[in-house]
Order: C-alpha cells, then structure tokens, then sequence
C-alpha cells in the first residue's frame, strides 16, 4: 500500500490498492495479509465526474499514481490522517422519504394492498412490492424490489418472522407470506410505501453508457462505468427493478428533468453499528448482528460457486473502498479472455465489483456490490460475495475495521 500526502496540505492524496483474484474481478499482486493492511490496487477514492480531469494518471511503469489530492470516502478506522484523526467517513445515505404516499391510481392500489383482499393480479402485485419494501426498510433485504413472490423476498420473509417469532408457512424451506407474516409486515411498518419523485437535472446529467461491454478489454476503454440509462439510475436510487418502474410510470420520458414520477420508498435509517457480519454459504444470504447478538440487517447475496468457493472460517474487515476500480490480470486467473493482458476498469455502478468493496483479511476476498441486482442470489460467483449495490453500501457505512465475518455453510451453488 502507497498513501500519497499532499505536501502544502497533509492532506492523504490517494491510497493505491490490489483487488486479489475472487470474483470476476479481482486479481492483481498479493496483497498484504494484516488488519492494517488493504489490497494493493483499487483507488480509496469516489471517482471523479465523467467531464472532470482524472484522478489518476498512468506512470512510466504503469502503474496508477495519484496526480491530485482525491476525495477518500473511509470508515475512520480504516484511514488515518498523521494526527491520528479521520480524514473522512462515508457519506450517509439518502433520505428520500416523504410523509405521503403518491396520489396515483397505480400507488394507491399498492399503499391500500391488504393481504385478505388480493383478488386480481394487480392487488396481488401491490401486496407484495408493500410487502417488499416494508422489508427493505426493516434492513430484511428482498433485494431488487419488482413484486414478485420470488427466492430473495421469501428469503427476507423467513429472516424477518424469524427475527419477531412469527410462525411461518413455509416451502421449501421458507418463508410464504399468509396472514399471520402480513399482520407482522403491517404492524411493524404501516406508512405509505410510494412517493413522487420529480426526476432532477443530476439524475438526467449523464453520460449514459447505453450499453455495458461484456469484454474486459472494452470496459477498460470506458472512462467511467456509469449507468446505462437514467431508467437503471432512478431504479437503483429507489431499490427497484426497472421494469417495475416503467409499469409504474407509461408512456413516461425518464430522460427529462422536472418530470414527476411514481416510485417507492426504501430505507433511508442507516444501520446500526455492525459487531459481527455473517456469511452463509448454504443459502446465499448475509447477516449482520449487534454487539447483544441481535440481527439487525439481512442481506440476498451470491455467494462463490462449488468450482471456486468462498472461504471458511473467521475473518475480519480491512476496510471499505467507495466506488473502487478494478484490475483485471489474466496471470492471476483461471477465467476471461487473457489477450487484452492486465486491464483496468474504472470505477462506477456498473463496474464489475458494483460501487462499494468492504475488504476482507483473507487475500483477494471481499464483499462488493454488483452492477446488475437482478441477478443477486441467482448467478455464480468465483468466490466473493456479491450484494446489490445500496446493499453493499448499507453494510458498508456500518462495518469498521476489525469486524469479524464469518463464513458458514456448505458451498451450495454449482456453476
């Protein structure tokens, strides 16, 4: 690890890291093995504007150096500055929620939905996206939020009656929402699950990629990986699934500000401090608890593969990248295309390793977000954990260095 300090200021310039070979997406040079230590080669810092000067510049040797003091975004104990005292901390997250519920007919089906009167298809759908983000904001994590009665949501409905002691109706192993789980939902959260939204300039701003290269030799052309339209931008802000957004909204021009839209509100609180997270391989999920023992957040994940699976055992945090780049070295790794050679991506949702990376003391392993949420807990990984990206973000903002993760479980996904 290099910290680069500013010389008029003191200010910490920049930190160098090295994402090892876990996923998809990391696998450079060794990475030192201390709790003191973070990987070697993604940048400790939110990526510069598209339409702004870069951050970094290539050195003769190729590797990236800092040219200009960069905004780090760290949990404290990660960074220190030389007197000892933070540099920066993460942003919080966005409050987005209002005291009202969107006035349309489409929200109002979804905030009157009551579990005993589900008789069309639309009724049905507006109990579950209720459903869906009272869990959200209960920190139980359906994932992407798109009304549907699916494995991450059943999921979250199995952790949270778990956690209040309802008796569940289960298949398969778990949760289905009855009468006795929506009582539950309702009576812990009744607020209105809808908005309205004026879309903002900022939302519009760009640029959109349009399309994400499967490649890694043409992502690492892209200056910043972005989003694709600002369709998945207002998706992701709001925790939802981008088809569920347009149904919400026909014959809307998501590209234009000022533009009110209909969306839904998920957490906007903040975890409580995180004293131990844990990883459970056997059912793609992570918890986080507080220092009594208590759940305090569930989170959907993809969790390693059979082929190359995750760890065992107890680790800890190193520490939390924001919107970390990504280096791709096909000496590292067994998968990819190996012509490019080693490759940089920048940073950006839709980097490979999602917005947010929290580092692990185990060589190459972390727990990061992912640019595409629907895919969480339904795809493989080559070993790391992979959330959606304001899942990753959550976790992030509550963990320190030093929290303990443990992974339990067999591995049980195949490819």
């Amino acid at each position: 690890m290099r910290l680069h300090w500013g010389a008029a200021t003191g200010l910490l310039a920049g930190v160098i890291i090295s994402l090892g070979g876990c996923d998809d997406f990391k696998s450079n040079p060794t990475a030192a093995q201390t709790a003191n230590a973070v990987p070697a080669n993604a940048v400790l810092a939110n990526a510069a504007p598209p339409n702004a000067a870069p951050a970094n510049a290539a050195a003769p040797s190729g590797e990236v150096v800092p040219v200009a003091p960069a905004a780090v975004t760290q949990p404290p104990s990660l960074l220190q500055s030389r007197s000892g005292e933070p540099e920066h901390t993460l942003a919080p997250p966005l409050t987005l929620v209002t005291s009202e519920g969107s006035a349309t007919p489409e929200a109002k089906v979804i905030d009157g939905a009551d579990f005993a009167s589900r008789r069309t298809a639309a009724a049905r759908r507006g109990v579950l996206i209720r459903a869906q983000v009272i869990l959200d904001r209960a920190h139980f994590s359906p994932g992407v939020i798109d009304g549907r009665n699916g494995t991450n949501f059943r999921r979250a409905l199995s952790a949270f009656e778990a956690a209040n002691n309802v008796a569940a109706s289960t298949t398969g192993g778990l949760a289905t929402l009855d009468a006795a789980g929506w009582q539950a939902l309702t009576a812990a959260d009744s607020s209105p699950v809808t908005q309205d939204y004026v879309i903002k300039p900022e939302d519009v701003k760009g640029p959109f990629l349009g399309t994400v290269p499967t490649a890694m030799v043409d992502l690492a052309k892209l200056p910043y990986l972005g989003y694709t339209t600002p369709v998945q931008a207002l998706a992701e802000k709001f925790h939802m699934d981008e088809t569920l957004l347009r149904a919400l909204n026909p014959k809307i021009d998501f590209s234009v500000a000022g533009t009110s839209i209909v969306v839904v509100r998920p957490s906007a609180a903040p975890l409580p401090p995180v004293a131990r997270v844990e990883v459970d391989k056997s059912i793609d999920e992570v918890r986080a608890y507080d220092a009594a023992g208590k759940i305090v957040a569930m989170f959907p994940a993809t969790v390693g593969s059979r082929e190359r699976p995750a760890p065992s055992g107890q680790y800890a945090v190193r520490g939390v990248v924001t919107n970390p780049t990504y280096t791709y070295d096909p000496s590292r790794l067994t998968f990819g295309n190996a012509a490019g050679g080693k490759l940089t991506i920048q940073p950006g949702p839709n980097n490979p390793v999602g917005s947010t990376w929290i580092d692990l003391t185990i060589e190459t392993y972390g727990i990061h977000g992912a640019p595409d949420p629907t895919q969480i807990g339904k795809t493989a990984s080559h070993g790391c954990v992979r959330l959606t990206n304001w899942d990753a973000a959550a976790l992030g903002r509550a963990v320190k260095k030093g929290t303990p993760v443990l992974f339990i479980g067999a591995q049980s996904r195949k490819a």
